[in-house]
């Protein structure tokens, strides 16, 4: 299952793509106005840092500025996801994405078949949204289960791109239900590498080497 870190702090990014194990980012409207930047100048500096896929969000709402919208922001480079919301228009504007050659990622994702519609479109990823899902008392991750098997059953190519995942609990989840990419917080990225367990054996161990006296170099 893919990674990727669901931010627009470049500082915080910098920080993840460190271990190695970031294979992409998704940004949002939400997270460009909580960065304080211009999206343009803020996506440009994210994709010259990760080789992978970037989702940069059309704010249109209608279809010929959405298209507009996703071929300037697609300009940017060459990793660039022109992310689009499940609407009509985001759907019809997808097709002509796709038909162009570009990424899109196809987000706000409730239902089993909207996710169906995003794949007859062409989208490279659906982004079902876990966390909203299970706040209204619905099980979020029946619907990542539910849509894996949509996309097996048809042979669709479109990437399931977990989303609205709240905690390491929702990123196993998602994996074990054969999530394609899961796109996650960095408080949630780093929760994933801790366990006290592993805390304690570590603890153990290096008291056990200083007894020895020895030194590997």
């Amino acid at each position: 299952m893919l990674i990727f870190a669901d931010t627009a702090d470049t500082a915080l990014l910098a920080e993840l793509n460190e271990t190695g194990l970031i294979d992409g980012v998704t940004t949002n409207p939400t997270l460009i106005a909580k960065s304080g930047r211009n999206i343009l100048e803020v996506t440009r500096e994210i994709c010259a840092m990760i080789d992978g896929p970037v989702s940069a969000e059309v704010a249109a709402t209608e279809f010929e500025q959405m298209v507009a919208e996703g071929e300037k922001l697609a300009k940017i480079a060459d990793n660039v996801v022109i992310k689009v919301p499940l609407t009509v228009d985001g759907l019809k504007a997808t097709r002509v994405f796709s038909d162009q050659g570009l990424m899109t990622n196809v987000t706000l994702c409730f239902s089993v078949t909207q996710a169906l519609l995003a794949a007859k479109a062409g989208a490279t990823f659906v982004s079902p949204f876990v966390g909203r899902l299970d706040d209204r008392g619905e099980d979020g991750m029946q619907l990542i289960r539910d849509i894996r098997t949509v996309f097996d059953n048809y042979e669709f190519e479109t990437a399931i791109l977990a989303a609205s995942l709240r905690n390491t609990t929702h990123v196993a989840q998602a994996a074990i239900a054969g999530a394609d990419c899961a796109t996650l917080p960095p408080a949630v990225i780093k929760a994933m590498f801790q366990h006290d367990l592993t805390d304690k054996g570590l603890e153990t161990f290096l008291a056990d080497w200083a007894s020895t006296g020895q030194s590997i170099l």
